[in-house]
């Protein structure tokens, strides 16, 4: 990949606690970096973008081949602002999807926003579970072999953000031994292990990355300009030192390969808004700084768009040099604004408790259900004596214990998904509930062994000398012995699940089907703050504190049996006196 080295100043950041899910504007630009590095090079050859596009009057939305006909069904993230985030009202929006947005309206089609994670995006665009992918998506030759591409609405950009104070200075001084973070499945990743030779630190998102680079657990982060711009503010212990961008792999949307009438709407759809403007005024509000040269959005026959003077800007924006520099944060200044924001608490609990609070409890309980009559069949069938029973139950077991969460949900969604959309209608929950009770039932199902297994074999003998048969000695004598024995395993295991509901958004969800975790992870994305997080967090902690304590009194109950009622009229010793 070829590449321009620059070095550039920060643009002006959001405060503390703003939302950051919300166009900056024209008073944000930045100039397109002037101070090459020694090692920049000229911009590769553009192999892919198209000569022209079709008209938009020539589009057949009939052959779009959509997942719900008449609606562009986008897969996206919520934790990348200002290009693809959620706002304060939960709306998906940002760079990318208001401008897939306009795009959508002039092809006259409606648009469905589902969060999911980059990780798994490709990956579900290529199965149909998105007609879209709209997630800043920097177009490689190893991403092609999996999807398609639109022409470029927007430049591949990295910035190289380190410890304020770090001895690093630009990428060439970075090498073996040194920790430098990226978030996995991004193509700074691969701009790292591929262009660089040295092996990263891999993040699930970009909140996560900075968070670990402010307290020197990594050296470096080789982030997308958008977000290292919109996430570093004044008196953060980090600066972005150095910028590169490059050319010849802009940034596009992910269709299927196979759907080339949909990638060709899409063409032609841009080309119309960046002539009538419309690309213009949403660059200018979300994303405000200089094109770099010979690069411009859409077909080769598109227009150049027509943009304010974003250098003149910045330069007027710029602050004095003998401007009072902001003053560093003590790490418990810092500790506390991430942690303790009392206002962004009292801002997330309604959303936690309105969105967040229902949907884990209708993921956790149905799942539950499942793992628990599930597991019982498995228990059941582990200790008969029919070895065509017991090896199928070891065999699920051994795959659903010895698999990782993630990796069965997505398999489930991905695999399952598109055969049973019809009837699901392309719903994650379904999926999401049966990959969770799936997985419950192989924990469950051992737990339920164990205790079955515990139980005196005398119980059951003797239940057979009173007359019952072996299905009914275990189902009124055994088993309900063995589950009370395995009561507090079952409760750890429903707060397992509980958690790991937090891996369905996965699958992709509307901004209303978000759980707890996801409620919480959005508003750190829309501030940068991590209280939302930790006030997600207090929520599990009320859901699973008292059902502990709950469990801990019945089991002991149950050991100790009924205690004497006072009322009881005859007492033990005088009638076995008055029997005599």
């Amino acid at each position: 990949m070829t590449i321009l080295l620059l070095t550039v100043g920060l643009a002006p950041m959001a405060p503390a606690g703003a939302d950051q899910c919300s166009p900056p504007g024209e008073k944000s630009a930045s100039a397109l970096p002037t101070n090459l590095a020694a090692a920049a090079k000229g911009p590769g050859e553009d192999k892919y973008t198209t000569a022209t596009t079709e008209p938009l009057a020539a589009v057949r939305l009939d052959a779009l081949r959509l997942i719900t006909p008449g609606t562009l069904t986008v897969g996206t993230l919520s934790d990348a602002p200002p290009s693809i985030c959620i706002n304060s009202q939960g709306q998906f929006t940002g760079f990318d999807n208001e401008l897939l947005r306009a795009i959508a309206d002039k092809l006259g089609l409606k648009i469905n926003f589902v969060g999911t994670e980059f990780s798994g995006l490709l990956a579900q665009v290529a199965a149909r579970r998105f007609d879209v992918g709209s997630s800043s998506i920097t177009t490689t030759d190893a991403r092609r072999r999996t999807v398609g591409f639109t022409n470029g609405y927007d430049f591949g950009y990295f910035s190289l953000v380190v410890p304020a104070g770090s001895p690093i200075t630009g990428f060439d001084k970075l090498g073996p031994g040194q920790r430098i973070g990226v978030v996995q499945g991004t193509v700074q990743e691969s701009y790292v292990i591929d262009t660089l030779k040295l092996q990263p630190v891999k993040f699930p998102d970009y909140n996560t990355v900075y968070a670990s680079l402010k307290t020197r657990q990594i050296d470096a982060w080789v982030a997308p300009s958008q977000q290292a711009q919109g996430t570093v503010r004044p008196g953060d212990p980090a600066v972005i030192v150095e910028n590169t961008f490059s050319l010849d792999n802009f940034v596009a949307y992910a269709v299927a390969k196979e759907n080339q009438p949909l990638i060709d709407a899409l063409n032609a759809g841009l080309d119309a808004v960046i002539a009538d403007g419309t690309w213009s005024r949403l660059y200018t509000d979300w994303v405000p700084r200089a094109l770099p040269p010979g690069w411009k959005p859409g077909s080769t026959s598109a227009p150049l768009p027509q943009l304010p003077d974003f250098t003149a800007i910045a330069a007027a924006n710029q602050k004095p040099a003998d401007a009072t520099p902001v003053a560093a944060k003590s790490v418990l200044t810092q500790l506390r604004e991430s942690f303790l924001d009392w206002e962004l608490y009292k801002k997330a609990i309604p959303d936690l408790l309105t969105t967040g609070l229902p949907n884990t409890l209708l993921l956790t309980i149905s799942a539950s259900v499942i793992g628990l009559v599930l597991g019982m069949v498995l228990a059941v069938a582990g200790i008969s004596r029919s070895r065509w029973l017991r090896l199928p139950a070891r065999i699920y077991t051994d795959i659903f214990r010895g698999l990782p969460e993630v990796v069965i949900i997505l398999l489930i969604g991905l695999g399952v998904g598109p055969v049973v959309g019809g009837l699901t209608g392309n719903n994650p929950y379904p999926l999401g509930i049966a990959a969770l009770g799936l997985m419950a039932a192989a924990y469950i199902g051992e737990i339920f062994r164990s205790g079955i297994q515990s139980v005196e074999g005398g119980q059951l003998e003797a239940s057979r000398a009173l007359g019952f048969s072996y299905s009914s000695s275990m189902r009124l004598v055994v088993v309900p012995q063995g589950v009370r024995r395995v009561l507090p395993a079952l409760v750890n295991q429903f707060i397992s699940l509980l958690k790991a509901s937090s891996l369905v958004y996965f699958l992709g969800l509307v901004a209303s089907q978000r759980e707890l975790f996801q409620v919480g992870r959005d508003l750190n994305a829309q501030t940068g703050n991590l209280s939302p997080l930790v006030a997600a967090g207090l929520f599990y902690l009320v859901l699973t504190i008292p059902l502990t304590h709950l469990v801990n009194y019945i089991d002991a109950r149950l050991r100790r049996g009924r205690p004497p009622s006072e009322e009881d009229p005859l007492d033990p010793i005088l009638t076995s006196q008055e029997t005599v």
